[in-house]
């Protein structure tokens, strides 16, 4: 009997059996390595501390915290110092321009500006450079969390103290305080993100805003960034220029150049 037309058939036949049993036992083999992996990694959850097994997952589903954009802010302010800067040009102030209680609240002003100028400069020293990236909590920081939003705080209640209207002042210093308030809770919750336990110790004891001098505490040596120093310099002339702007738009109402629409308190 001749047997050749059935060989190939027979012969794809058994290749397909052999091939089957290949592919079943790299499953299996798979299916094993798998079941080992996963019975490890029950094995070593079991021996972790308690609650490291959620402190795992919870770091793997919560995004590393990121800095909060200081470009927001300093938007917003420019845009409410030019907003009140048009305001004013239109504006005459209760108290009478050249008069001594004018001239006496535009100096007092004045010395909130530059408190402004000298504290912001000073916050430099400490934190320039390294802000977001050192837990800073000595000098100006050992008394509040925040000094560098509260001496700007005092730079805006003196500039509408120069223009010589307490009702500026107060909307000024009002505007500025709720913008970097808001700031100071952002920039919070980064630095809890990133400092842990210590920042939240740091929190704990030192007023977010309103300093408390009696916390100061120093190091004997301090280094700093000149380019942090320069570039908080640069921002401190926008609140010195302001001086002369001011004076420059009282000379020009004072002589008709400027009408004069209503009057602040």
């Amino acid at each position: 009997m001749d047997f050749t037309p059935a060989c190939p058939a027979i012969y794809k036949f058994v290749r397909m059996r052999i091939t089957s049993r290949k592919s079943l036992a790299t499953a299996s083999l798979w299916a094993h390595r798998k079941h080992k992996e996963r019975r490890q990694s029950e094995i070593a959850a079991s021996k972790a501390p308690e609650g490291e097994e959620l402190k795992m997952t919870s770091a793997s589903l919560n995004p590393a915290p990121k800095p909060f954009d200081q470009r927001k802010r300093m938007v917003v302010v420019r845009v409410a110092a030019l907003m009140a800067v048009l305001l004013l040009l239109f504006a005459e102030p209760f108290l009478a321009e050249g008069s001594q209680a004018h001239e006496l609240v535009e100096m007092f002003g004045l010395v909130l500006v530059l408190v402004c100028v000298g504290g912001r400069l000073w916050s430099t020293l400490y934190i320039g450079g390294r802000k977001n990236s050192e837990l800073i909590s000595m000098g100006p920081f050992s008394m509040t969390q925040n000094p560098l939003y509260f001496f700007s705080t005092l730079g805006a209640l003196g500039i509408g103290l120069i223009y010589g209207s307490v009702l500026a002042a107060l909307a000024l210093g009002l505007a500025s305080f709720i913008v970097f308030r808001v700031t100071a809770g952002k920039e919070a919750e980064f630095l809890s993100g990133k400092f842990g336990d210590a920042y939240e110790a740091y929190r704990r004891k030192t007023p977010r805003f309103w300093p408390n001098p009696l916390l100061f505490q120093d190091n004997a040596e301090r280094q700093f960034s000149t380019h942090a120093l320069k570039r908080t310099f640069y921002d401190g002339l926008f609140f010195l220029a302001l001086f002369p702007a001011i004076e420059t738009i009282e000379y020009l109402r004072m002589n008709g150049f400027l009408p004069k629409l209503f009057v602040l308190f």
